[in-house]
């Protein structure tokens, strides 16, 4: 069939994902809506959406003037949590009958670490009604905000007609050709071959560039110095990500390199250095910034006062209120000319590069990494700034978190950068040399993924712990009878028995490397499940072992999606599944499955029940490759 005939409109294309992505709202909220009703405050701690009791700290005025709330909850909780920068939450009130009542208002999350949370309130009465209670708790709110602005991203592109949005429409999404301009390549010796290579697509590309970066091809190392580049060529450019993590992680790799990084939005990460790069860290830290408190301060005060005050008083304080307001208008206006003027990046997530003080603004270049984790409507929000766009990422790890299968049925699942790798290849530079895996380790999913196009570094290729020790092994539990159980409070899976016997295998694995040289080396190991259920219980069992003590430190267990973008020296795998029916659910998804056999660098085992798994033919395909390996 020729590419006109299967060619779809790029207004129908658009419409599909505006309906796929409706879909998935109204799945999210209705969800939303019968937790809210039918599940208690229990279920809601452990699935990581409630804190529940939790005790309110100092509340104060932020540099965006909004009031700001601490929190804290038990550190005994130890039910890894949800809340993250801008999310929608509300607080409620349990009586001694358990029943729940909301408070009547929405606030948003400005920061949370493992127990402590910083909320913005919508106003002073929101305060006030939190002092009026004793016992509070604090629940993630269905978010409205991200998805209108998705909705309204997509009409506008919808709309976008004869502007740059519009071309860049016809590029993307229709049949009309990137085009690229003639540099002289650049050399970059510290670059491989196909990472200069990118970096130069980069630079000559006029309307889009991909760097496809399979694990351990150090992606964001060549992303760093195609901004790095570009910003030899343009003042100031945008970089965004999926996620509050890749934001942070891309811009202080960018800090790092002495460019002057403005992050919109808090980070992941509450560190000094992390702060550093705030907006609002910098906004306080102006030299005018003290005079614009102070007229903020003065207008709260002068309202507060107008009740008591007769007719003639109250003219005299609007009077000065108008006056103090055009004041504090002015200095805002100049603190935030100047703190754009002199960031070279603006680093935000994809929806908040919709936030208000970026209102009015367009950039020549924008970079969006971890692309292939992130919706189309997220992309679009930050493309109606730019003038031309790169993304990086890698479309065979993880995709973007969508709970409605009708949806990903309907189109939501597939990205745009996964559009532009399937139909625009000559924007596309693939990073074909890895720097993490022994070469047995990467072999199978070069071979199923990447078409066999990924190669290890000479100085990984070899790589081990252990003498004589084969790369990949596979702990069959099918003759063991392990049964799979659905834990309906938390709505996952879980094997207990393949956890014990993980943890033994761990053991072995540790004795035989011996405590010291593991000390010495700070040889790291990891602990994936892709079930939250499974990686808790995995997490009580070893707090119970005394053998692991030591090594706490340096182990970590975590689901597959925790592990992205991270490495282990050893990693051990649970892959849960055991029954008759050959069901394997959430182990479809061969994506995780690729991000989690490639955070091994030296050594991976993994745990599963053949006869579940091998009527899967990449499971099959697995289990045969590494039962040839360890012959």
């Amino acid at each position: 069939m020729s590419s006109n005939k299967s060619f779809i409109p790029i207004d129908k294309v658009l419409q599909m994902q505006h309906f796929a992505l409706l879909m998935e709202y109204e799945y999210e909220k209705e969800a939303y809506c019968k937790h809210t009703e039918m599940k208690g405050v229990e279920q809601g701690i452990r699935q990581g959406v409630c804190w529940y009791p939790i005790s309110i700290g100092r509340n104060y005025y932020n540099a965006l003037n909004a009031i700001a709330l601490e929190i804290t909850r038990s550190s005994e909780i130890e039910y890894e949590h949800n809340f993250e920068y801008g999310r929608s939450v509300r607080f409620f009130h349990r009586s001694y009958d358990g029943k729940i009542t909301f408070l009547n208002f929405t606030a948003t999350v400005n920061y949370a670490e493992e127990n402590r949370m910083v909320i913005l309130l919508p106003n002073q009465e929101a305060l006030n009604v939190i002092h009026t209670h004793d016992t509070l708790g604090v629940q993630l709110y269905f978010d409205e905000t991200s998805y209108r602005t998705m909705f309204e991203a997509l009409n506008d592109v919808l709309r976008a007609k004869e502007n740059r949005l519009g071309e860049l429409k016809e590029i993307v999404l229709g049949n009309k050709k990137p085009s690229f301009r003639e540099i002289f390549p650049m050399r970059f010796p510290w670059l491989n071959s196909s990472q200069e290579l990118a970096v130069n697509r980069v630079l000559c590309a006029k309307d889009v560039a991909v760097v496809h970066g399979p694990p351990g091809t150090g992606k964001t190392t060549t992303l760093v110095e195609a901004i790095y580049e570009t910003l030899h060529r343009e003042h100031q450019v945008l970089v965004c990500a999926q996620s509050n993590t890749a934001v942070d992680w891309i811009a202080e790799k960018l800090a790092d390199r002495g460019v002057s990084v403005l992050r919109i939005g808090n980070p992941s990460r509450v560190t000094d250095k992390m702060l550093s790069f705030t907006y609002e860290r910098q906004f306080e830290n102006h030299p005018s910034y003290s005079e614009l408190w102070s007229a903020r301060k003065a207008i709260r005060e002068l309202i507060g006062s107008l009740r008591q005050k007769n007719a003639s008083e109250k003219e005299k304080i609007r009077n000065r209120l108008h006056k103090l307001r055009d004041r504090a208008t002015e200095l805002e206006i100049l603190i935030n000319e100047e703190l754009f003027g002199n960031a070279r990046v603006i680093a935000s997530t994809l929806v908040s590069s919709n936030h208000r003080v970026l209102t009015g603004r367009s950039f020549p270049t924008l970079f969006i990494d971890e692309a292939a984790q992130a919706l189309e409507a997220a992309c679009w929000i930050a493309i109606r700034k730019a003038d031309r766009v790169v993304f990086a990422g890698d479309h065979y790890q993880l995709p973007p978190t969508i709970k409605c299968l009708e949806a990903a049925r309907s189109g939501l699942s597939q990205t745009l950068m996964e559009r532009i790798c399937l139909k625009k290849p000559e924007a596309v530079t693939l990073l074909d040399t890895q720097y993490r895996m022994n070469e047995a380790i990467m072999h199978f999913p070069a071979q199923w993924f990447y078409k066999n196009r990924l190669k290890a570094a000479p100085d990984v290729r070899y790589r081990g712990i252990l003498d004589f020790d084969t790369p990949i092994t596979w702990i069959d539990t099918a003759e063991m009878e392990f049964k799979e159980e659905y834990r309906a409070e938390t709505a996952g899976r879980i094997n207990k028995e393949e956890a014990k016997l993980l943890l033994e295998e761990l053991e072995r694995y540790i004795r035989k490397i011996g405590e010291t040289r593991i000390m010495e080396e700070r040889i790291d190991f990891g602990v994936i499940s892709p079930y939250k259920a499974q990686v808790q219980y995995l997490r009580t069992l070893m707090k119970k072992s005394s053998f692991f003590r030591p090594y706490r430190k340096l182990i970590t267990i975590h689901t597959v999606d925790g592990f992205q973008g991270q490495e282990r020296d050893v990693i051990f795998i649970s892959l849960v599944r055991a029954n008759e029916d050959g069901q394997i659910g959430f182990l479809n998804d061969l994506r995780r499955m690729n991000v989690a056999i490639t955070r091994a660098r030296m050594k991976l085992v993994i745990l599963g029940d053949s006869s579940t798994l091998e009527k899967h033919p990449f499971y099959n395909k697995l289990i045969t490759y590494i039962r040839e390996l360890e012959e």
